[in-house]
């Protein structure tokens, strides 16, 4: 039987990736506790397993009556009184052990003598089959544990096992689970049984009943990830979204940038006719996408994050990090959005805050409260053909941002831009 014992830890060891030593230690340990429990046993005990055979010996540790009161003295000093979490009172620690472990430092003061049990072959069957397979959840835990904590931000598949009010259960792989809360799900979606799913991995715990995996449908990295999984360029560093705008269901705002030239980050993200993006929206559930190019000029910017309503003329503030924005009178409810809706998105993508109005509300409130431009540092002092000053950032070392229209105008000792180029500048300004 011992031998039986030996085998079938040697082959677990090496099936679960589980050290065989520590297999051993924990079949010694828990074997001690099953010969204490036997009338009559000895006090103080040692059980060792031969390593070759497989045998189980317990050894009687008999301790000189002077070092078993010394050790005891000073096991109690180490306790302390401690309060019970029900009633929250004090209570008195427990009689003082002997640790084991301590023991062995004076191995040479202490005898011992085989005391075996008769039928301890039979007991050690049992108990071995209870460890190993304790032992084997407790590694299959601590492996799927390592195995997931450094994958949080990572887009994952899985099959729907059920759902209720509080929260779905995820299957990832064979005996691993994860689970979707109300709060990370996406409101009006349904998630019926062997549904497959995408979801990003918000965190991985750890406790006592094992790894604790949350999935997000609500994350902004879930179409990050998407768009990683669809779009070559952006899997290849070609293209990289630079950020996300969210509201869960409803719309998102991707702001993206090439770093190849001749590569259009937005044509790659929508792909031929339309494929690469509609996929995208497909697993979102009609969840409605608009993809920004990025651009260094806030301005030009938060112009493209309003997206799809157009844009006449944006003024920047650089120090409160404010833009107002002037947009044609039958484009302000499209610029504004369902209940602010795009307003909204295109300011957590821009990290502005954005004031819309229309071209009649401003021309009148520029009239009846003489509203003069501020003199923004930093802005460019080229005049446009609407008499007004150009929305821009100027490059760093010039008066003018980097339209060349705009930049002509330096030496020349006026910032009007010329009437052949006003159409173009003006155009390219409010964009």
């Amino acid at each position: 039987m011992s031998k039986e014992i030996l085998d079938a830890v040697r082959g677990l060891a090496a099936e679960k990736n589980i050290s065989a030593e520590k297999l051993m230690e924990a079949l010694e340990d828990a074997l001690l506790s099953a010969y204490k429990k036997t009338p009559g046993s000895a006090p103080y005990a040692r059980v060792v397993m031969d390593r070759d055979s497989g045998d189980f010996t317990v050894w009687e540790l008999k301790i000189p009556p002077e070092l078993e009161e010394q050790l005891l003295v000073e096991a109690s000093t180490e306790q302390e009184p401690s309060v019970d979490p029900e009633t929250g009172e004090m209570r008195e620690p427990q009689a003082p052990e002997i640790d084991l472990e301590k023991l062995k430092e004076f191995e040479h003061q202490i005898e011992t003598e085989d005391v075996t049990p008769r039928d301890f072959g039979r007991i050690a069957a049992q108990t071995a089959k209870q460890v190993i397979l304790q032992r084997i959840r407790e590694a299959e835990r601590d492996m799927m544990f390592e195995e997931y904590r450094d994958r949080v931000g990572e887009l994952i598949t899985g099959i729907v096992q059920q759902s209720d009010s509080r929260y779905t259960l995820v299957q990832l792989r064979e005996r691993v689970e994860a689970l979707l809360p109300k709060s990370e799900q996406v409101e009006g979606e349904r998630y019926d049984h062997s549904q497959r799913i995408k979801a990003v991995i918000k965190d991985v715990s750890n406790s006592t009943k094992g790894p604790s995996i949350i999935v997000s449908r609500r994350d902004p990295e879930l179409i990050k990830s998407l768009f990683e999984l669809e779009v070559p360029e952006i899997a290849d560093g070609l293209v990289e979204i630079t950020g996300v705008a969210r509201e869960p269901g409803y719309r998102s705002k991707i702001a993206v940038v090439s770093h190849v030239d001749g590569v259009d980050p937005v044509g790659a993200c929508v792909g031929p006719r339309g494929s690469r993006v509609r996929m995208v929206v497909s697993e979102l559930r009609g969840e409605k996408i608009d993809i920004i190019p990025y651009n260094d000029e806030p301005a030009r910017f938060v112009a493209k994050a309003l997206s799809p309503a157009r844009v006449r003329e944006v003024l920047v503030d650089d120090e409160a990090k404010q833009a107002t924005v002037i947009v044609p009178d039958d484009q302000l409810s499209l610029a504004i959005g369902r209940e602010g809706q795009n307003a909204r998105l295109a300011a957590r993508l821009t990290g502005w805050r954005i004031d819309i109005r229309s071209e009649t509300a401003f021309a009148a409130e520029e009239v009846e409260a003489g509203y003069e431009e501020e003199e923004t540092s930093g802005r460019c002092h080229a005049i446009l053909s609407n008499g007004r000053r150009c929305p821009n950032a100027a490059l760093s070392g010039s008066r003018y941002c980097g339209i060349e229209a705009h930049q002509a105008l330096a030496g020349t000792g006026s910032d009007e831009v010329p009437s052949d180029s006003d159409s173009e500048s003006d155009s390219e300004a409010s964009a």
